[in-house]
């Protein structure tokens, strides 16, 4: 039904980065295993859920860049959508707020990465993702990008890291790293949804197709060269057939695309704020019982 009937198993499953996927898995649990125990021996196990979002968040990743979503996000411009929400929006603060604060010491605890740190300023991250991720969806700089494999491959990491760093400001698992505080952080996640809209609106209220990747024959079959090997000739035979983006024209495909993609930064900023909120206001209970009992004269 999919059309993903088509295409080998290397094809749909991208055997590289699942096998990098499970790798990291594997040495995830063994820094909060063995390792924490070794070197870190007072330092508690991450909870279950940490475990679960961190595992989710890699599984989400794997699946959106490596997986059958990726295949389909080269045929339907809502299932790129949908990848770029999963990769960017949905994946990054699962991983971060799922690996422990210890690990995140070890790793960026060194002297040398302070010389990075104009680049976590919180202005300069927030500007940074919203402004790769908005460039990327202007329809000449998209076809561009999705139809040179390096390049795509660089502006796709570029834009994880992006992620990374902007949602690190929210979401900071260590606690002598956070430049914001509860109500800042709010603001931020407001901020970063005002900046995004523009580019969903593009696409929404666009009066026709934009993306030659998705309207245009000879430029889908062009990027879908990197997900398959081999002549892709065949493709184009498949363009007017029974592949499942058919079944809707490619406005409707691309309106649905940033629909989805506005859905989902909204659900995922709203449960973002309401877990800002809910860490604000225990803090501020926290200090006011503090306040109140150093105040008792018994």
């Amino acid at each position: 039904m999919l059309g993903l009937e088509y295409f080998s198993f290397k094809a749909l499953w991208s055997p590289w980065l699942l096998f990098i996927m499970l790798a990291m898995l594997i040495g995830y649990f063994y820094l909060i295993g063995p390792w924490r125990q070794k070197y870190h021996p007072l330092e508690e196990r991450p909870g279950f859920w940490n475990q679960v979002m961190a595992v989710s968040g890699l599984v989400l990743l794997y699946l959106a860049q490596g997986g059958p979503l990726n295949l389909l996000g080269h045929m339907m411009f809502s299932f790129h959508m949908g990848n770029m929400s999963i990769s960017y929006l949905i994946a990054p603060p699962l991983i971060i707020m799922g690996i422990p604060a210890y690990i995140w010491r070890s790793a960026f605890g060194a002297p040398f990465w302070r010389r990075l740190s104009p680049i976590m300023n919180p202005i300069f991250s927030l500007l940074l993702f919203n402004v790769l991720f908005s460039l990327y969806h202007l329809p000449d700089i998209h076809d561009y990008v999705m139809t040179r494999y390096w390049l795509h491959e660089a502006y796709y990491l570029a834009l994880f890291i992006a992620a990374m760093i902007m949602w690190w400001q929210i979401t900071c698992p260590v606690p002598e790293w956070n430049r914001l505080n509860g109500l800042r952080k709010m603001a931020y996640v407001f901020a970063s949804g005002v900046l995004l809209t523009p580019a969903c609106a593009l696409i929404i209220f666009a009066e026709e197709s934009m993306y030659g990747v998705y309207n245009d024959p000879l430029v889908w079959a062009q990027a879908m060269s990197f997900c398959v090997s081999g002549d892709t000739k065949w493709l184009l035979d498949q363009f007017q057939g029974p592949m499942f983006f058919n079944l809707m024209s490619a406005k409707e495909d691309q309106q649905l695309g940033g629909i989805l993609m506005k859905l989902v930064q909204e659900i995922m900023y709203g449960c973002i704020l309401g877990f800002i909120f809910a860490q604000w206001y225990r803090h501020e209970n926290a200090d006011n019982d503090s306040d109140l009992r150093s105040a008792d004269p018994a």
